[in-house]
């Protein structure tokens, strides 16, 4: 893996993800953003297997629903984002330039 995508995954799944993990789990499915998809989802799992929300009365109450919402949400912007070690599909991988001219919305005579 290289250091742009180990960037680009510390970058979505935080900087205390263990680097091995992640070059373990590169190298099994072969892009950045099915490995970051693959975190996620168990991260997603984890919290669904606790309750989301417990209270006692006068004591504490713990709230994670929002943390679920927040990774469904990551999830759903992967799942439409190209990682760094993927290009787009049928297309081309050379540099692209595009030039337009500008022209002043209203003209004066």
């Amino acid at each position: 893996m290289d250091p742009a995508a180990l960037a680009w995954l510390r970058a979505q799944l935080g900087p205390t993800t263990d680097t091995a993990d992640l070059t373990e789990r590169h190298a099994r499915l072969g892009t950045a953003r099915a490995v970051a998809l693959e975190v996620l989802a168990e991260r997603r799992a984890a919290l669904l297997a606790d309750p989301l929300r417990l209270v006692v009365d006068g004591v504490v109450t713990m709230d994670r629903s929002a943390n679920l919402t927040g990774l469904e949400r990551q999830l759903a912007e992967l799942h439409d984002t190209l990682g760094p070690d993927e290009t787009v599909p049928g297309g081309d991988t050379a540099l692209q330039f595009d030039m337009s001219v500008l022209t002043p919305a209203r003209r004066t005579r």
